[in-house]
C-alpha cells in the first residue's frame, strides 16, 4: 500500500512539473506577444502622437 502511494505521489509531482514547465512556456510566448504589440503601439504613437476625434464627437 505504502509503495502503490509513493508512486502515485511521484506521478502527481512529476505532472506538477510538466505543468509548471507548459505554464512558464505560455507565459513566455504571452509576454512576447505583449512586447510586439507595446512596439506597434509605440510606432503608431510617434506616427500620430494625437489620437484624431470622431466625427461628430462634440455634437
Amino acid at each position: 500500500v505504502i509503495s502503490e502511494l509513493l508512486r502515485l505521489e511521484h506521478r502527481r509531482s512529476t505532472e506538477t512539473s510538466e505543468s509548471r514547465t507548459a505554464l512558464q512556456g505560455q507565459i513566455t510566448a504571452l509576454q512576447g506577444q505583449v512586447t510586439a504589440l507595446q512596439a506597434q503601439g509605440l510606432a503608431r504613437d510617434s506616427t500620430h502622437p494625437e489620437p484624431l476625434e470622431e466625427a461628430g464627437g462634440s455634437t
